[in-house]
């Protein structure tokens, strides 16, 4: 058997487990592994494609790699300077600042670790200094900043791919999340995005679907965040027929409980789709899933500056629930332990 049909082969079956977990239920995070390692089996699958250029391929990839982790730790970096200029000096605005910092710090670790064997030519000064406690150290920081990294880098290649799949366009009901109030009553311009989005599904769709607005009153809101966008909806020519305001829910979860309890109350097919931040609609869908509503996610976009920090906020919010975070830190303690155990034991 020749090693593209082994290799495509591979590809194949990763691709296909990928397809079904992901159709079975898209908001289960095995299919974030699941499809970077259907990605990763791409690249062999090219390499015996290319026949006597393979060699061409793996320098092009290679070099596309290197380039990619250089450039992030600057990229992010940047991003969060422009972030506070443009969003304040909140905590939740260092997020893509601090990562870029930190993946700085871990190239640099890492580098120097290739340095310091690389210039112990002897096997006996090899082996010294990989005993040594600023290889241990540096060692332990290096893996820790790339495990991380890579985790993250998994779960937002997911997120990405979820905005750019083919959807349908016959909805019943369109759920749009709240997303908080400018000067009590107006439409902030992260929450006008998804009220446009919905908008744009809903004009889109052969028969309109009801746009249910959904979002309670704050204590510093004059009017609920439901009510806000009905009127915004209306301004833009939707009929008051085909808008229910959902006006109790104060979190994202209490958005689908109560919005699924407006569509259970109602009659005739329940089609949904649910109308949020692109980077929040992974989250959104995991909510869904809990109170038993079967939708359709659909991503409003969001100021290109903006994206980095709100998806990895995103990204520790769902590491915190303590199924995943007991995953994480123990693929974290597993690689720390193959890896010690194959240096240390030579």
């Amino acid at each position: 058997m020749s090693a593209v049909l082994i290799t495509g082969s591979v590809f194949l079956i990763c691709w296909l487990l990928f397809v079904y977990s992901f159709n079975r239920d898209r908001s289960r995070y095995r299919n974030c592994n699941l499809l970077f390692i259907a990605l990763v089996a791409l690249i062999p699958f090219l390499l015996n494609l290319a026949g006597p250029y393979s060699k061409q391929v793996a320098v092009w990839i290679m070099n596309l790699v290197m380039i990619g982790l250089l450039v992030t730790p600057f990229f992010l970096i940047h991003n969060g300077i422009v972030m506070i200029r443009k969003e304040g000096h909140s905590l939740p605005h260092l997020l893509s600042l601090v990562l870029g910092i930190v993946i700085l710090i871990g190239e640099i670790s890492f580098v120097s670790l290739i340095i310091g064997i690389s210039t112990n030519f002897s096997r006996e000064a090899t082996q010294k200094f990989l005993h040594s406690f600023p290889f241990i150290a540096g060692s332990f920081l290096s893996i820790t900043i790339i495990y991380g990294s890579m985790t993250f880098l998994i779960f937002m290649i997911y997120t990405l791919f979820l905005q750019i799949i083919p959807r349908k366009k016959d909805f019943d009901y369109v759920i749009i999340h709240g997303a908080g109030l400018l000067h009590g009553e107006e439409l902030t311009r992260l929450l006008k995005d998804r009220v446009d989005k919905a908008i744009e599904v809903y004009r889109r769709d052969p028969t309109p679907p009801i746009l249910i607005p959904s979002g309670g009153k704050g204590e510093d809101e004059n009017c609920s965040e439901a009510e806000a966008m009905k009127r915004y909806l209306m301004e833009q020519g939707i009929p008051e027929k085909d808008i229910i305001p959902e006006d109790r829910s104060s979190t994202t979860l209490e958005n689908l409980q109560y919005s699924k309890q407006i569509i259970e109350s109602r009659e005739g097919r329940k089609y949904t789709a649910l109308v949020t931040s692109n980077y929040h609609v992974y989250r959104a869908l995991r909510y869904a899933k809990q109170v038993g509503l079967k939708c359709t996610g659909i991503g409003s976009p969001v100021a290109f500056y903006y994206w980095p920090s709100a998806l990895i906020r995103e990204f520790i919010a769902i590491h915190a629930e303590k199924k995943h975070a007991f995953l994480f830190l123990t693929g974290w303690i597993t690689v720390l332990v193959l890896f010690y155990t194959v240096i240390l034991g030579n």
